[in-house]
């Protein structure tokens, strides 16, 4: 059991598997918060009723969703963030370090 904890302390198993973890258990959180918040006071900034998503570049019979593209954007910077500061916070990137 002692081989198998010191494989993983010195691969960086740790660091990932939580990492997948918060990232899977915030993803909901942050994806209503952009879609429900964000996007919202986004799409009234930009004259838009239906919200940022909605937002689209017309050419032709062409439609280009740069809104939905954005907001897509804005979903994974808040998703990163919280990760990150949450890791940092719980002092997480002290378990990983190699001897």
């Amino acid at each position: 059991m002692k081989g198998f904890i010191e494989f993983i302390r010195t691969q960086g198993v740790v660091g990932l598997a939580i990492g997948f973890i918060l990232g899977g258990a915030v993803s909901k959180v942050v994806s209503a918060l952009v879609d429900d918040i964000i996007n919202p006071i986004i799409g009234v900034v930009l004259g838009s009723a239906a919200g940022l998503q909605a937002a689209a570049l017309r050419i032709g019979t062409i439609r280009i969703t740069w809104g939905h593209f954005i907001s897509v954007i804005i979903d994974f910077l808040i998703v990163a963030l919280v990760v990150y500061y949450g890791f940092k916070a719980l002092k997480l990137d002290k378990v990983d370090k190699k001897p």
